[in-house]
């Protein structure tokens, strides 16, 4: 029951119709008193418009307006509308109340109308009763599993929404990944390149300017990545996003990648034979992206990398030397590794010492990986 709201124009419609054929089937029966009768029924409409705002009152005035019929003249055996007034009544209150409300309030009705039929004017059956019930049961019934099918569909509705929300919080932390994987390694090598230039801006200018170019080719590498990933993100197909997703069979380039930005990188790759499942390969890549990127930006002296890719695990191992006098990291990239890995079914280590910090990652190399 929708209690305080108006009724709108889709209430009246059904009361209405009833109100019509009720008054021209009255008229065409000619009986004493049919206009009062009709008056009975027009008010009994009025009262069932208000059916899904105020049930609880609507059904019972309907019925007991209808029951006053018989004092009019017009048998109720005579006229068949106010069946169709009994059953809208009847549905309504199994519809818009509560269950046992609706119980209550429907056995009361039930009990005046029996009344009323046993105390009519006319000649009383007691049969009129059961005939009364038989009326009013099924359309009760109808009405509870209108309301149960439409609390199902609400609540399909909210756990949709629920859902929608969840997908949206889950692609924004991809997004995030992404961004900081693709975004995080080339500023990072920029920053390093940049000091290094600015300490032989004097001394060797002519290193100092190769250096600044690596900046240059570093920052329009990071604009190309994130007009890739903007395209990804605003293209549902994928129509724009032409560049494959990085692999394991990219690591080598992104090795070379980092020596020329500076770091002292001493890598064992020992790559698969066959192709990984794409979410594990992307995984892997990523990883130890953000690895170096740690180490570049975090570590100082030589890095050790290992990356072995045999039989049904991949398993990436980093370590560099700590460098105390840096500021720590927001922690984001550790974060998203995590995140990444966790997605993969792997597994993540690491360990941070006073001079060192390891990093150790296995990954599963099944098909079925979630």
């Amino acid at each position: 029951m929708e209690e305080g709201a108006r009724p709108g124009r889709r209430d009246m419609l059904v009361p209405a119709g009833l109100v019509v054929l009720g008054t021209t089937e009255l008229a065409w029966l000619g009986s004493d008193g049919w206009v009062l009768a009709a008056a009975l029924e027009a008010l009994a409409g009025v009262a069932l418009v208000f059916r899904r705002t105020h049930t609880w009152l609507a059904a019972p005035a309907a019925a007991l307006l209808l029951m006053l019929m018989p004092w009019t003249g017009t048998a109720m055996d005579a006229a068949a509308t106010p069946i169709f007034f009994y059953v809208l009544g009847m549905y309504s209150l199994g519809r818009y109340l509560p269950w046992l409300g609706a119980v209550l309030v429907a056995l009361a009705t039930l009990g005046v109308v029996a009344v009323d039929f046993a105390t009519s004017p006319g000649s009383p059956d007691p049969t009129d009763a059961v005939f009364v019930l038989a009326l009013a049961v099924p359309p009760f019934a109808f009405g509870r599993i209108g309301q149960r099918l439409a609390d199902q569909t609400r609540l399909l509705a909210e756990q949709g929404e629920q859902l929608r929300d969840a997908a949206v919080r889950e692609e924004r932390d991809r997004i995030a990944r992404e961004m900081h994987d693709v975004i995080a390694h080339s500023i990072s090598a920029m920053v390093v390149q940049t000091a290094a230039a600015q300490d032989l801006l004097r001394t060797q200018p002519d290193r100092a300017a190769l250096l600044l170019e690596r900046v240059a080719d570093a920052g329009r590498q990071a604009l190309a990545e994130t007009g890739r990933l903007l395209h990804l993100v605003r293209d549902d197909a994928d129509e724009l996003g032409l560049r494959p997703a990085p692999g394991l069979g990219d690591l080598p380039e992104l090795v070379a990648s980092s020596r020329r930005g500076g770091l002292t990188l001493d890598a064992e790759l020992r790559l698969p034979d066959r192709p990984l499942p794409g979410v594990v390969d992307v995984t892997a890549y990523r990883v130890v992206q953000e690895a170096l990127t740690n180490a570049q930006r975090h570590g100082k002296g030589p890095v050790r990398l290992e990356v072995t890719a045999e039989g049904d695990r991949v398993v990436i191992r980093c370590s560099n030397a700590v460098n105390g006098t840096r500021r720590p990291g927001s922690g984001l990239g550790l974060q998203g590794m995590a995140e990444r890995v966790a997605l993969v079914g792997g597994t993540l280590r690491r360990e941070a010492g006073e001079d060192r910090f390891e990093v150790e990652v296995e990954l599963p190399v099944l098909e079925t990986a979630p």
